[in-house]
């Protein structure tokens, strides 16, 4: 088959392709989001003062870095149901790979506010600052920069963790593949086309990320 035969043979699943590749996007966003919550709250709280709030935030990031991604997704999916709580494929899997996520960066964060001398807390407390207030304004800015290419790396992770969601039946890009295969019997033709659409993906948002890496050294 010529490359003219496949690109003709190829478009007639290109919109099914794009329909997967906007829900891998979707499931990343919102992942991302909730990842970035989970992270915070994570982070904060190993650094609180409070033991509870320490030990929970501790357990948390232990037990997700140290369990599979796809066995996480499985208790989201298929256990909670056991506790009356039932999710649909999609809530099931952003869920459980924001929560995921949530722990790597959550050790993000953690490493980012390690890297700020402590003489800006006392200071900014010194000058009538409160806690909270040194935190969100004075802070959370600095780690932010810092932290921009590692959170980067994490984002392109769950991207491509999108990938193990077919296994609750989530159509996105490998799910979707795996169904034109099971009809065409062409594995090589459609995983290359998934991966080249992912790798598409993963391109763009490391440059989004350097160019608000860019802008944020201009800052500071």
């Amino acid at each position: 088959m010529s490359f003219q035969e496949w690109i003709a043979d190829f478009s007639q699943y290109a919109p099914g392709f794009l329909k997967a590749a906007w829900i891998v996007l979707l499931l990343t966003v919102v992942a991302i989001a909730i990842s970035w919550v989970c992270g915070l709250l994570a982070a904060l709280g190993k650094a609180s003062r409070f033991m509870l709030a320490r030990q929970v935030s501790t357990f948390y990031v232990w037990f997700i870095r140290g369990t599979p991604t796809l066995i996480q997704i499985f208790i989201v999916y298929f256990g909670l149901p056991q506790f009356g709580l039932r999710l649909s494929p999609f809530v099931a899997g952003v869920i459980a790979l924001g929560v995921n996520s949530g722990a790597y960066v959550a050790e993000i964060i953690r490493s980012g506010l390690s890297a700020i001398p402590k003489g800006q807390m006392e200071s900014s407390l010194a000058l009538g600052m409160s806690r909270f207030e040194t935190m969100t304004r004075i802070i959370l800015p600095q780690v932010f920069r810092i932290i921009i290419p590692s959170l980067t790396n994490e984002a392109i992770t769950s991207l491509k963790n999108t990938s193990l969601l077919s296994a609750i039946t989530v159509v996105e890009l490998t799910l979707y593949a795996q169904m034109i295969i099971a009809s065409t019997f062409r594995p090589f033709d459609f995983y290359i086309a998934s991966a080249v659409i992912y790798l598409v993906m993963t391109t763009v948002l490391s440059q989004l990320a350097a160019h608000l890496e860019r802008r944020y050294s201009k800052l500071y």
